[in-house]
């Protein structure tokens, strides 16, 4: 006798299809699980007989093969219990055999009947849909995450003894009722975070202002309590709150990576991700077996922040470069190729020197040139040339930190960043290609929209030739101009707004730019 359950497995964020085929014949009782399974999946045979016989029903006495096809993909994960189990009891003639035709089937099951949550029901649901499955049946615990998904009929189920008995038509399956997208959240996960809170550093705070309109990344250099940690953490503060589709786009990722909550199936926060700096490639970029998100995206559509970025092993900063470059991580394994999304905004921080008071007029500094020159090394200049905005943090002066008046909020500087932003995404509607934001639009548009005239043009040539810029920094450096401009609210890029532009390339530059403006 022969049964077959429609699965899925997540590989990477996307789910693949997997057919759960369950063959019972005559010889000694066994049961064998090929198609590539992984220990997860081999231990499924001992909670499937015990979840069987301990929610009424017969575990046959007879040759039991389960094949999860198709053969070549790796599966992992104890989400293939449930259909298994499923299958096991459609081939003895406890279920009906069309009791579970066109639906897609995920679960984990305990020992006494139960069904667990699995990671990835998001992503499984979009698979579902994509093939047009009548509904999916998953954990009740994955019931809200998955009925995210329109167009979808969501069956959660709690113990295979309940799933059974409705499959038998002693019962309805309960349908999950669609979930209601929450309400946009908070730009940050900390409501106590303010921008009201970091005293002085109008340079620093201005430079923030640019890389949040723009989404450039961005690298703050200064002695330590200077306030670069204060100024990244607030960073999302100013940044929109994610839109719908970006939501579900976030928590697909999240629940790939198993790393969401059941009292919160739908990330509606901007991610924030600080890794710690010994954290190793794998756990910054992706990779494993199979390969899982990193935090590169797990900072998808949000901010990764690097304290203390020279003390990173070079391996994990030279990793990085595809990311910011292309927004994605393309992992290639001799198994196949996973893409990764990874559109995160890079935030880096780092000391001078290795002392760290490099520039610090109340300290002296103790390092030797050789050690300035090794350390500042350590981030190379490939991953500079993709950080748009290179800002000097100083340490503040007794007056600064003493002011009486308060600090410029979040909010005011939200409400340019958001107004910005809404030209970049009218820009990007009149090109036919939606909300292109100036450091990630297309080269073809960034042609149209950063072009730059003679005198701005001339000033950019000036910066390159001085400065020794790549053709990535010149371009780098117009996108930046032209988030200036939309700030302000020019048309056009302007000689100013360039010579800004340039202001920020602290580790470029070797001159004064004020004598370049000049020039």
């Amino acid at each position: 006798m022969l049964a077959r359950v429609h699965s899925a497995t997540v590989v990477g964020v996307d789910a693949v299809p997997v057919d759960v085929e369950v063959d019972v014949s005559g010889g000694l009782p066994m049961c064998a699980i090929v198609g590539l399974p992984d220990a997860a999946v081999r231990e499924a045979r001992e909670r499937v007989r015990s979840a069987i016989r301990n929610a009424g029903h017969e575990m046959p006495a007879r040759r039991v093969t389960v094949n999860l096809a198709p053969a070549d993909l790796r599966k992992v994960g104890p989400a293939f219990d449930l259909p298994i189990a499923l299958g096991i009891l459609t081939a003895t003639g406890q279920i009906p055999p069309q009791a579970l035709a066109g639906c897609v089937v995920v679960g984990e099951l305990s020992l006494d009947g139960g069904i667990r949550p699995v990671a990835g029901a998001l992503n499984i649901a979009l698979g579902a849909r994509a093939r047009r499955a009548r509904a999916l049946v998953v954990p009740a615990g994955n019931a809200e995450e998955a009925a995210l998904v329109e167009g979808l009929t969501v069956h959660p189920v709690a113990s295979l003894g309940a799933l059974t008995a409705a499959l038998r038509g002693r019962c309805a399956l309960p349908v999950q009722p669609p979930s209601r997208p929450p309400a946009p959240g908070p730009a940050a996960d900390g409501a106590d975070l303010d921008l009201a809170d970091v005293r002085g550093q109008a340079h620093a705070r201005r430079a923030l202002e640019i890389a949040a309109a723009g989404a450039h990344n961005l690298l703050l250099i200064g002695p330590p309590g200077t306030g670069k940690t204060m100024l990244a953490r607030r960073l999302p503060t100013v940044l929109p709150p994610l839109s719908h589709d970006e939501a579900i786009e976030v928590t697909r990722v999240y629940s790939a990576a198993g790393r969401l909550h059941a009292a919160s199936p739908m990330l509606t926060v901007r991610p924030f991700r600080s890794p710690h700096h010994a954290t190793s490639v794998q756990a910054l970029v992706g990779g494993g077996t199979p390969p899982a998100p990193g935090e590169v995206s797990l900072a998808h559509l949000g901010v990764l922040f690097l304290d203390e970025t020279a003390e990173f092993h070079h391996d994990a900063l030279a990793a990085l470069r595809q990311p910011l470059e292309e927004g994605r991580v393309v992992l290639v394994r001799v198994a196949g190729t996973v893409t990764l999304p990874a559109r995160c905004m890079l935030v880096a921080a780092m000391n001078p020197c290795p002392c760290g008071y490099l520039g610090d007029a109340r300290h002296v500094c103790t390092c030797t040139p050789p050690q300035r020159t090794r350390y500042r090394a350590r981030v190379s200049g490939p991953l500079l040339d993709r950080i748009d905005l290179h800002v000097d943090v100083p340490a503040l002066t007794g007056e600064e930190l003493t002011a009486a008046g308060p600090a410029e909020p979040s909010a005011e500087m939200r409400t340019r960043v958001f107004r910005a932003r809404a030209v970049q995404a009218a820009r990007g509607g009149a090109f036919g290609i939606g909300a292109a934001l100036n450091a990630t639009m297309p080269a073809t548009l960034a042609r149209t929209c950063c072009a730059l005239a003679p005198s701005p043009r001339a000033l950019l040539r000036q910066a390159v030739d001085r400065l020794g810029l790549s053709p990535r920094a010149y371009h780098r450096l117009a996108r930046v101009a032209r988030t200036i401009a939309d700030l302000e609210g020019a048309a056009e890029i302007d000689a100013r707004h360039v010579a800004e532009a340039i202001g920020y390339r602290t580790l470029d530059r070797t001159f004064d730019p004020s004598g370049l403006a000049r020039a």
